[in-house]
């Protein structure tokens, strides 16, 4: 049997509309939701079928919706008795992924990202940032470039997604000289659409906070390996597993070392489990046009379907 890996989206993957045929197909799946609306005590169901848009990508609000719908998406392909024999998710998305580990409940998934949403959130608002994507310059280029401009003021890579897309974080004036920098030699730079510098110092003011509510989670020892943002590798203990997400909060996301490792363990089947296809998109710049794989993506009733006939 092939190795497979389940991948799960963060921000950025949200569209309305999404989840809403597995929530009319399935009956746990609208029990997921009352649960997470129990919890959240925000109407997911309302903002993820209808939005608006404006209210779905608060990230206060989105951050819950997008993990509904992640976990809707697995809960749907693990009834058929479908399991991954790793797990990995793209920063929020890396909470859907300790579910499917095994490691957390789905009640505490939901605590989380409401508790992650939430301080965000206020950080955001004391602090103004912005997050821009550079596309043709390496992760050393990029370095190089957020270390010249640092002295300045707050600027870190967020994300290293692909092996020439990087996003930078942090105070808005140092986020824009750094993309001046890396136009000039070539890249293209794309302002994103947050309402903060997530993954950056501007938001370590909520660093703590979030580390004490963590000791508040009960965590198992995972079920299914998961490969984690901050280290592209695995943690296995308790212990281990709440540090590290400790430190995910502030750390960059070391996607493209993440999605490396799984090719190193020798996966051949990836999975996007949740709306969108950011990751599966993310994954077909990472991985050699020779590496043998299929990559699906699962978010509605067609394509829950094709995969389950696929790996039938």
């Amino acid at each position: 049997m092939k190795k497979m890996a389940f991948l799960f989206p963060g921000q950025g993957s949200q569209s309305i509309g999404m989840g809403l045929e597995l929530y009319q197909e399935y009956d746990f799946v609208r029990e997921l939701f009352d649960m997470a609306e129990e919890i959240t005590k925000i109407n997911l169901s309302r903002l993820c079928f209808k939005g608006p848009m404006e209210d779905l990508t608060m990230t206060v609000n989105l951050q819950p919706a997008v993990t509904a719908v992640n976990l809707a998406c697995l809960v749907a392909v693990e009834k058929e008795g479908v399991k991954s024999d790793i797990t990995a998710g793209h920063s929020l998305g890396e909470f859907s992924a300790l579910y499917a580990s095994g490691a957390v409940s789905k009640e505490d998934v939901f605590s989380l990202v409401l508790k992650r949403g939430e301080l965000m959130h206020r950080e955001s608002i004391r602090h103004k940032g912005a997050m821009h994507a550079i596309i043709g310059l390496s992760i050393d280029d990029v370095d190089k470039l957020v270390k010249e401009v640092q002295a300045e003021g707050v600027v870190a890579v967020a994300n290293h997604n692909t092996a020439y897309q990087i996003v930078t974080t942090g105070a808005p004036a140092q986020v824009e000289k750094v993309s001046l920098l890396a136009s000039s030699l070539g890249a293209r730079t794309i302002p994103l659409k947050v309402s903060g510098a997530w993954h950056s110092e501007l938001i370590k003011g909520a660093e703590d906070e979030f580390k004490e509510f963590l000791e508040t989670i009960f965590f198992n020892t995972t079920e299914i390996p998961i490969i984690h943002n901050v280290t592209a590798d695995f943690a296995i203990n308790s212990d281990e597993i709440r540090a590290v997400m400790a430190k995910q909060f502030c750390s960059p996301v070391r996607w493209y070392d993440s999605m490396r490792r799984l090719m190193d363990e020798g996966v051949e089947i990836f999975a996007e489990i949740g709306q969108g296809k950011v990751v599966a998109g993310l994954l077909k710049k990472i991985l050699p046009e020779d590496y043998p794989c299929k990559i699906y993506n699962v978010n509605n009733m067609k394509t829950l379907e094709a995969f389950l006939k696929e790996i039938a």
